[in-house]
């Protein structure tokens, strides 16, 4: 299988590596608008992103896979990219522990030690990194991002775009809105409502309120 990874930061790195493990599975390339002029080894800079028609010129049977640990990021290119589903690839570190039962969207990429239990749902272009622990009857909607090292107990609910910090920790049966932020080392004890940022133990939000940034604990 031939592979183009989109991005080429840190990332990156991790997740061509992640690839390269994969048996029959070969980089032939990476897209990237941040660089005029990346120069990478054996020449596999292809350019920028470009749209899905000048994609497929250069192979149909190619698999793309989006190497960026921002999730607005990952979505607009998503959206910029137009691709089929069928035409984005699953990467799972052979040392990752995928329950059987657990389901998989398109675009995932689950890196070493992680776990996903049993029931759990990994929604369609999600990461979860290094060591993150995603337990039984999990639902990780899209674009999401399990920081390494964070741990979801059972029955968590974690809607789209929502970032988990580092090291964090979410009780069982919590809810996390869209797109809202946990914080590195966070216990998420309480519903967090959608665009929050959480920080603290026990998590508390952070709120704006005219010129102050003030926090409030979680009802």
């Amino acid at each position: 299988m031939k592979v183009i990874i989109v991005g080429q930061g840190g990332h990156s790195k991790v997740v061509s590596e992640a690839i390269a493990l994969q048996r029959d599975t070969k980089i032939i390339g990476y897209l990237d608008d941040n660089y005029n002029e990346l120069k990478l080894e054996n020449e596999l800079y292809l350019g920028h992103i470009r749209s899905n028609k000048e994609l497929l010129l250069i192979d149909p049977d190619i698999k793309f896979i989006i190497a960026i640990g921002n999730n607005k990021v990952r979505k607009m290119i998503v959206e910029k990219m137009a691709l089929k589903e069928t035409q984005y690839l699953k990467v799972i570190h052979p040392k990752a522990v995928i329950s059987a039962s657990a389901t998989i969207g398109v675009g995932a990429v689950i890196l070493a030690n992680a776990v996903v239990n049993t029931d759990a749902k990994i929604g369609a272009h999600t990461i979860i990194n290094t060591s993150g622990i995603v337990e039984h009857d999990n639902v990780v909607e899209d674009f999401a991002h399990i920081s390494p090292n964070a741990t979801l107990t059972g029955a968590v609910h974690i809607e789209e775009g929502v970032h988990i910090g580092a090291g964090a920790n979410v009780i069982p049966n919590i809810s996390i809105g869209k797109w809202s932020t946990i914080g590195a080392g966070a216990t998420v004890i309480n519903h967090i409502p959608a665009f929050s940022t959480a920080v603290g133990v026990p998590a508390r939000i952070k709120a704006k309120e005219g010129d102050e940034v003030v926090a409030i604990n979680v009802q």
